[in-house]
């Protein structure tokens, strides 16, 4: 262990400039970083479908002849787009019809009022007549509402998945006229068994890849059913972090990757072996803090070897609301103030200039 760690210092100090004379008066200029947190897990893969938000069966709300039908089946439409029409004539009529009768009962109520308030007529009388006129209005009501319902609109943007009538068909109220995808948002749908069911409280990332498209879409856990099905299977269900590409489609085969966190792991933070320095006095892997005041304070750390991309694993002495000199460790003294320089650019390799 103590080979492990003389080598990653080792490896920190050539990360730095030569040794100077140190001076607390000197400004110097450091390249800060943040420590990482380490996160040892696995990934579970799991075949999935995408699907739409919702599939709605749409259909009218009062029964006819279906007079017109706007779409086809593929279309895409637009909330309040109209879609189709029953033939409304009988309705027409009907409205017309209580709007002859409503007109003159509302003519003679005014004629009741005006004898109402000359005192003759009773008041059981005149109220009658206002009963019945806001009775009929009601019933006119009823039937503007019906002619309404031969229209039938998009409630949502989505796309017709079937058409499941032709015009002069009769239909009832409520019978499924079209299938209307809802494409407000996708989801990724799968299944998983007992075993990793146990272990969602472990999942800590989620996404999924689709053939053709190179792209790794992040994804979020919606649900997860609590009841299994008949083949022990939990219903998996996650939604799109982003706005789904639009070469994605519902019924679209994908592979669903589930990143799960190993219990009893090392916890730590991992940063850039540049930053470790070796403590002159106690021979301890050390790190430079960087302080509000724009100072800097040693502290000792405790390594535990690197990660498998080559940075220092850190078990104790650092927190993650901390930032940490990465460039520039072993000229810098306790307390001194230091001048934050930015990270050096792609065309800067090495921080040789």
């Amino acid at each position: 262990m103590n080979r492990l760690i003389t080598m990653v210092i080792a490896a920190g100090t050539l990360c730095a400039c030569g040794r100077e004379p140190h001076e607390n008066s000197i400004l110097r200029s450091v390249t800060l970083t943040e420590p990482v947190l380490l996160e040892t897990t696995h990934v579970i893969n799991h075949s999935g479908i995408v699907r739409e938000a919702h599939t709605i069966s749409l259909g009218f709300k009062t029964a006819g002849q279906i007079e017109r039908i706007h779409v086809r089946e593929g279309d895409y439409v637009r909330q309040g787009q109209l879609l189709a029409e029953l033939d409304d004539a009988d309705y027409r009529l009907g409205v017309e019809a209580l709007q002859i009768q409503y007109d003159q009962l509302e003519d003679e109520v005014e004629r009741t009022k005006r004898l109402f308030d000359q005192k003759s007529v009773s008041v059981n009388d005149y109220e009658k007549a206002v009963a019945g006129l806001r009775q009929l209005g009601v019933q006119l009501q009823v039937n503007k509402n019906k002619l309404d319902y031969t229209k039938l609109y998009a409630p949502i943007d989505g796309y017709v998945q079937s058409v499941n009538f032709s015009p002069a068909e009769m239909v009832d109220a409520g019978t499924a006229l079209f299938t209307l995808l809802d494409m407000s948002y996708m989801e990724v749908v799968t299944d998983i068994p007992v075993d990793e069911y146990r272990q969602r409280s472990l999942f800590t990332r989620f996404y999924c890849k689709v053939a053709g498209v190179e792209k790794e879409f992040p994804m979020k856990l919606s649900s997860i059913t609590p009841k299994a099905d008949g083949n022990q299977l939990y219903q998996l269900r996650l939604t799109f972090e982003e706005q789904p590409d639009k070469r994605l489609t519902a019924g679209m085969n994908t592979e669903i990757s589930i990143v799960v966190a190993d219990k009893g792991g090392i916890t730590g933070f991992t940063v850039p072996l540049c930053a470790v320095f070796q403590d002159a006095d106690g021979n301890k892997p050390c790190v430079w803090v960087f302080e509000q005041d724009s100072t800097v304070s040693k502290r000792p750390v405790v390594l535990n070897g690197t990660d498998s991309e080559g940075h220092a694993v850190i078990t104790e002495g650092l927190t993650d609301k901390e930032r940490i000199v990465r460039a520039g460790v072993n000229v810098l003294q306790q307390g001194q103030r230091v001048r934050v320089t930015e990270e050096p650019g792609k065309t800067n390799i090495g921080e040789l200039l």
